[in-house]
């Protein structure tokens, strides 16, 4: 278990730092702005980040991911440093040049003609973001997570310090007679501001990371770069079906909810709240991506890394369902981090807990196919989900609005979980208590629904109902203690072995 125990660390630490900076921006941004943005601009900042998302992965095409296979071993590590740095130095400013000339076209398609500096901030956004990508993946394969975590929260932190100049410092000192700022500031382009906030955070985050370039050493193995491009080719496919699956929810309800563009826009920013309240699921799943994509390909010289791979998935199954009762139960209490004009979407909450929890067991049920050098079957099955994500908003959304997007991705995720989890056995065979992880997601839905149950007995009185659903909680830990006290007893370093 001390293997476990150390990705556990590990995790907790990458953890620490993504739960913090999204923890700064859930607990100030997103009730910030929920409460001063209308639901059509949030919608907006919504759909722009979604895009922004999807151009990440081509402007990355995955190279990180393909540095962790090539750069693991110490005596790889400087030329597969090199190689995919410079690589991916030159195609970003060429794409930071097409996308900056392009701006207007690009804004039209958007239906945002009036904002074509939308596009132009944000090339420059995901540009610093990319040339990050391969700097941040060093210090997770050479396991500096404290460094790591540092970045992360300081490029939060910055992001929140301009924000409030932005939106509240420079308001103020404009009406109290610092008229200097009326050529600078311009009170209409809110949304525009939080876009430069965000520009000049990541352009700190690369500032403070530019020593690792210095360590390169301007040499360009072409032998090597082709085999990480066809390796990291099929994991492109990968990473764009992640977006879509993840976030195209929010662009087809611009498209789909009605023939209101205003509408539609307010739908977005309603479920764009909403997705927030299941943001701790989602840190959790990518607090354990971050730590466990090196930790796997580490270990993947184990003569028992099939038994601790299956530890591992144990391991979320059974953590990542104390997190969906957790937030579900605490829902009344959690609902006030967003503005009351947003909470409409509440009902959305449960299946995006969900389907972030098998999203995580995916990830466990995947590594089979980067280790085994099969990365075209991932890009298979991440197409398989993309088409099920884009099928079902099509027909959904028209009819369930931002309920669409919510069963959708419960839909897509159960899909690739299974689809991982079959093929593996078929090419990579992992024993995992798939029997015991089942148990432990339809126990805590169970609760969940008993909580509901007892909601309309309870009659609305807010103590009573937490005080019941404390008593749940409690009920649930204690028999899931009961079941696995062994397993659970060794995970935390108290029993033997």
């Amino acid at each position: 278990m001390s293997i476990l125990k150390k990705l556990a660390g590990e995790t907790a630490i990458y953890g620490t730092s993504s739960i913090l900076s999204r923890l700064l921006h859930y607990v100030i941004l997103t009730p910030y702005f929920t409460r001063v943005f209308l639901q059509g601009e949030y919608g907006v900042v919504s759909d722009m980040y979604t895009w922004a998302a999807l151009l990440l992965v081509l402007f990355t095409y995955r190279l990180e991911t393909a540095f962790f296979r090539f750069g693991s071993r110490d005596e790889d590590m400087e030329r597969s440093f090199s190689t995919a740095t410079l690589s991916l130095l030159a195609s970003t400013v060429v794409l930071t040049i097409l996308f900056v000339w392009c701006a207007q076209p690009i804004a039209d398609w958007l239906k945002y003609p009036q904002h074509p500096e939308y596009v132009i901030w944000f090339a420059f956004i995901i540009a610093f973001d990319a040339l990050t990508a391969i700097p941040f993946a060093r210090l997770r394969l050479e396991n500096r997570p404290i460094r790591f975590a540092v970045v992360k929260t300081l490029n939060i932190v910055v992001n929140i310090f301009f924000i409030f100049l932005f939106l509240e410092a420079w308001p103020w000192l404009l009406s109290n007679g610092w008229d200097i700022l009326r050529d600078w500031y311009h009170p209409e382009q809110r949304i525009t501001y939080v876009f430069v906030s965000n520009f000049l955070a990541s352009g700190f985050v690369l500032l403070f990371l530019s020593p690792l370039y210095f360590r390169i050493r301007l040499r360009f193995d072409r032998e090597l770069w082709r085999r990480m491009i066809l390796y990291a080719a099929p994991l492109v496919i990968v990473g764009i079906a992640g977006v879509i699956n993840q976030l195209i929810g929010i662009p087809l309800l611009k498209e789909l909810a009605s023939d209101d563009l205003d509408y539609n826009k307010r739908m977005m920013g309603v479920f764009s709240a909403a997705s927030k309240l299941a943001v701790l699921m989602n840190l959790f799943t990518q607090a354990f991506n971050y730590a466990a994509e090196p930790f796997f390909f580490k270990h993947a010289g184990r003569s028992d890394k099939e038994k601790i791979y299956a530890q591992v998935g144990q391991a979320f199954a059974l953590v990542g369902s104390v997190v969906f009762l957790g937030i579900m139960l605490y829902l009344d209490v959690v609902q006030h981090f967003i503005g009351k004009d947003f909470r409409e979407g509440l009902g959305v909450v449960p299946l995006l807990l969900l389907a972030y929890l098998f999203l995580g067991l995916y990830y466990n049920f995947s590594i089979w196919y980067k280790l085994a050098d099969r990365t075209m079957i991932g890009g298979y099955i991440a197409l398989g989900g993309s088409v099920i994500t884009i099928a079902l908003n099509v027909w959904l959304i028209p009819s369930y609005g931002y309920y669409g997007p919510g069963w959708a991705a419960l839909a897509c995720y159960l899909f690739m979980a299974g689809a991982s989890y079959w093929t593996g056995q078929r090419y990579y065979p992992i024993n995992y208590p798939v029997g015991r992880m089942a148990v432990y997601i339809l126990l805590a839905v169970g609760f969940y629904g008993a909580s509901e149950a007892l909601r309309g007995v309870i009659d609305g009185r807010l103590w009573i109902s937490l005080t019941v659903n404390t008593v749940l909680m409690l009920a649930y830990l204690g028999a899931l203690y009961g079941m696995e006290k062994k397993y659970i007893n060794r995970m935390l370093g108290i029993g033997k072995g």
